[in-house]
């Protein structure tokens, strides 16, 4: 994988990698249905010998709830199999702190359960003097609450988080996440906490090692999460066009969030994918050819995606050569949005 470019396999990615670190809502399911070809497309990257990993910044659920939820959905799951940010965050905090520490916690069960795993003397009351604060997503989380962390951390306790999510998505539309219940903390102690979910590599390298994954790709339809942690580990990453980042934004992605691979859904798994070559002054997948002439992007070619691919390595050529050109001219390649 180039610096900043896509990718190519000359075998399907199931093959390439032997293991897959894969995002929950927008990959696996949507809402309270699977996605329709993430149940199959799965059990056939599992029967071609790829270990799968589901990794979800949601730190209010246990791994068992998580796999259970996915098993009822056709999408058979060991908890074993799951890697909630609050495991991720209470792994952190055990790699700095004594197992004897005591803990605040500031979240819901599942954050209870994966520090009290740790071995760790988890309070609900800065006045119990904890050595650590670690806030996780609690849609039930109190004004109370947030004062008891920020007594703690402005009387010295270290301070941690699941992820700093700024919103979540839900059935009614986008709510605030993790990240504004944060910044509350953070406002009133001027201390900023150490994150382990995505898209910090964190939790990427401990979703490998769980699988012992040697070749792990991360598979998520965030640009500003899934990808960007995906770069941040060192790992490649594959964008699944069936939740929140689109076709479009991809062609814009900021170079520390794109993807190495990019597909419909999940049954691109058992694809081959080309690589876009240089062609002079265009570039190249296959008979899909994308140039910026006069400012202006054009894309030619049959097929939608490698004329999506040709068109994402022509942008981010042009980007990270300083080249300005009408982002407006984005043409219609025929991808066919799965939301």
């Amino acid at each position: 994988m180039s610096a900043a470019g896509l990718s190519g396999t000359s075998v399907p990615l199931v093959e390439a990698f032997d293991g897959a670190l894969v995002d929950l809502d927008g990959v696996a399911y949507r809402g309270p249905e699977a996605i329709p070809s993430a149940p199959g497309a799965l059990q056939g990257a599992r029967d071609a010998g790829m270990r799968l990993v589901f990794v979800t910044n949601n730190a209010s659920r246990e791994p068992g709830e998580v796999a259970a939820h996915l098993t009822a959905l056709g999408i058979g799951t060991d908890p074993g199999e799951v890697l909630t940010a609050a495991q991720a965050v209470a792994r952190l905090v055990a790699s700095q702190l004594d197992a004897s520490a005591r803990v605040l916690a500031i979240g819901g069960k599942g954050l209870v359960t994966a520090l009290t795993e740790q071995g760790f003397d988890v309070v609900f009351s800065a006045a119990d003097a904890p050595d650590a604060v670690v806030q996780g997503f609690d849609p039930d989380l109190s004004w109370r609450s947030l004062a008891e962390a920020a007594y703690a951390v402005r009387d010295g306790a270290r301070y941690f988080a699941s992820n700093l999510d700024l919103t979540i998505p839900n059935e009614r539309g986008i709510a605030p996440g993790n990240g504004s219940l944060v910044q509350t903390v953070i406002n009133a102690t001027g201390v900023q906490p150490q994150a382990a979910g995505k898209p910090e590599p964190t939790m990427f390298h401990q979703a490998a090692h769980q699988i012992g994954a040697t070749r792990p790709l991360a598979i998520g339809d965030r640009l500003d999460t899934d990808l960007k942690g995906a770069r941040a580990a060192g790992m490649p990453g594959l964008l699944v066009f069936t939740g929140v980042s689109q076709p479009r934004d991809a062609i814009l992605a900021p170079a520390d969030q794109r993807p190495a691979f990019i597909g419909a859904d999940l049954t691109c798994l058992t694809e081959v994918h080309p690589e876009p070559v240089r062609d002079g002054e265009a570039w190249r997948v296959r008979d899909a050819v994308a140039r910026i002439d006069g400012g202006v992007l054009t894309v030619d070619g049959t097929d939608p995606w490698d004329k999506l691919r040709a068109a994402c390595a022509c942008a981010w050529d042009a980007a990270d050569a300083g080249r300005v050109w009408d982002v407006g001219s984005i043409p219609n390649m025929g991808v066919i949005s799965l939301v």
